[in-house]
């Protein structure tokens, strides 16, 4: 039944009015006897603005080959195969494999199950935002600008550029750690930082030689990082038995809250906040006609296909890191560590190792020392191969992450130059600091500490991905089923739970009260605005008691007659 001032929804063979297809991002007029899905009854957007020079990645659309109705085509998905691989790097960056080697270090193989399920649930968080981009063609952070009110569409706006600047931290400390191990330490820390803005801008300029190409050199860089990783994980030879059962078996004998600490830095690592939105974006690159629901199934087929292809992918390489580590590190002293490296071709390396008995804490620069001196020099070098590789394909990535949001949310279209110094400045500016006054110790405990800060800023992107893919006025057919729902609300309650918990565990640590204080201004902002989003996905999941107001928007849209009012005032 239709609620009154709000419009039914039309038949799927009816025409959708021309403000709906201009909301789809379609410039031309619908076709006769179509529906531009994720259209009906939701806001329109602003009117359509012209994107700058050196504009975003979307600005090229890869055409998709017909084949024949409903058969599978290897053509078909080379051609939708790109949108995954990119996404798939923020499974790599070097926060990712500052987490593996920790976990590894402290736990053993006693996490691999950790890693295992936090890619699977990567993966369907993902396939919901590859979807939402498909059905409406629009991108996450569009869509929250058209349904959220200012204040709370802000406030999500902050939380994911926070972590987008420390994704982008992560790459600075990953790639200046590279260059100190590739040369020898000539290369300080702080001027590895510094190198890294130079390289970000060479990066962009990748862009001009075509989507295409620059999906296969992220291909490339993946493929360097499998290599790499894949090198150290057969030269240390990881007990394979006890590696299958800490990976099948979901159980950890005898931690305690630094294992539980590395778990919470797994799951922040692998499913990060602004590559939901990210993948959103990256999908609208492909030639979909959004009238035809045939063809719109068929790409969220492939997407899927590929995304978990791609994951797959990812999964492995991060095994192999946690697997290495865990052989090599777990349980290991500093004077053992001291002891190896003495005993080496690297002995110049050894003074990194404090001489007593405690157990060692490692971190990626320490993680490439030891293994060349258990390994040989290559080990070492290959190993900053992989590292740089990393770090150096996470700053593209980065980059898009923050031109969508920034375009989804704001509706300001930067060049990618403009807007990488934004990012890029954001994330220099501490980094150096602590490169330059304190200790390679404190950077790497900075990259832990960022970790943790993906996981606590994880329901902001998974809410509203939860929320909007389960709205039939923008989804339709394609809005999630009950499994769906089910499935990843547990996720959503699972990474609250274990956040309230680490901050609680946290908290008692802090060293003034007035840190105290702090935490607890911030806590309530945090709550305030979690509070929100979880009220507002409730009215989607079918709460309808709870739509009042302007929220009836979660349910219909807004009505007809608000729509020139809508599109005015964007």
């Amino acid at each position: 039944m239709p609620v009154r001032g709000c419009p039914a929804l039309p038949p799927l063979a009816q025409r959708v009015p021309e403000s709906a297809a201009l909301m789809s991002g379609d410039t031309g007029p619908p076709k006769q006897g179509g529906t531009r899905y994720g259209s009906i009854s939701s806001p329109p957007s602003p009117r359509p603005q012209q994107v700058p020079p050196g504009g975003t990645y979307l600005t090229e659309k890869i055409p998709i080959p017909d084949t024949e109705s409903g058969a599978f085509s290897l053509r078909k998905l080379w051609a939708f195969t790109g949108p995954g691989f990119l996404m798939s790097i923020a499974f790599l960056d070097p926060g990712n494999i500052e987490s593996d080697l920790q976990a590894g270090a402290v736990a053993g193989f006693k996490l691999l199950w950790v890693l295992l399920w936090a890619t699977v649930l990567g993966l369907l968080c993902q396939r919901l935002a590859a979807r939402l981009g498909v059905v409406t063609g629009k991108d996450l952070g569009e869509v929250c600008h058209l349904y959220y009110p200012k204040v709370p569409r802000v406030l999500l706006w902050l939380t994911i550029e926070l972590a987008i600047v420390g994704s982008d931290m992560q790459e600075v400390i990953g790639t200046a750690i590279a260059f100190s191990l590739l040369s020898a330490g000539r290369i300080p820390l702080w001027g590895g930082v510094l190198i890294t803005v130079v390289d970000t801008f060479f990066f962009l300029f990748l862009d001009n030689y075509g989507l295409r190409k620059l999906e296969a050199f992220f291909g490339f860089l993946i493929t360097i990082m499998a290599l790499t990783f894949g090198y150290e994980y057969v030269v240390a030879r990881p007990a394979q038995g006890a590696l299958l059962q800490g990976l099948l078996l979901p159980s950890c004998p005898g931690c305690g809250q630094p294992e539980l600490l590395q778990a919470v830095g797994i799951v922040g690592a692998i499913i990060m906040p602004h590559n939901i939105y990210l993948h959103s974006s990256l999908v609208k690159s492909r030639e979909v006609d959004r009238s035809r629901r045939a063809d719109i199934r068929e790409a969220n087929m492939y997407f899927l296909i590929e995304a978990t292809i791609a994951l797959s992918v990812s999964f492995f390489i991060n095994l192999f890191v946690m697997a290495v580590f865990g052989q090599a590190f777990y349980k290991q002293t500093n004077q053992a560590a001291f002891n190896i490296c003495a005993n080496s071709s690297l002995h110049d390396y050894a003074t990194i190792f404090p001489r007593n008995n405690l157990t060692v804490a490692v971190d990626i620069y320490q993680g490439g020392v030891i293994l060349g001196c258990l390994f040989g020099p290559a080990a070492l070098y290959i190993w900053a191969v992989g590292l740089l590789a990393a770090g150096q394909s996470s700053t593209m990535t980065g980059t898009y992450a923050g031109q969508f949001v920034m375009e989804g949310f704001l509706k300001l279209r930067w060049s990618r130059f403009a807007r990488v110094l934004l990012t890029r400045s954001c994330a220099i500016l501490p980094t150096v600091l602590v490169a330059v006054f304190r200790d390679l110790r404190d950077l790497s405990g900075l990259n832990d500490l960022l970790n943790v800060l993906q996981s606590l800023l994880l329901p902001f992107a998974v809410l509203p991905i939860l929320t909007f893919t389960s709205m039939p006025a923008l989804m339709q057919e394609f809005a999630n089923g009950l499994v769906s729902k089910v499935i990843t609300s547990s996720i959503m309650v699972l990474v609250c739970a274990v956040n309230i918990y680490f901050v609680i565990s946290y908290v008692p640590s802090l060293p003034h009260p007035a840190y105290v204080s702090l935490v607890a201004l911030l806590a309530t902002a945090y709550l305030g605005l979690t509070t929100y989003l979880v009220w507002t996905c409730l009215i989607t999941q079918g709460a309808t008691l709870l739509a009042h107001s302007s929220h009836q928007r979660f349910l219909y849209g807004l009505p007809e007659e608000d729509q020139e009012k809508g599109r005015t005032s964007g």
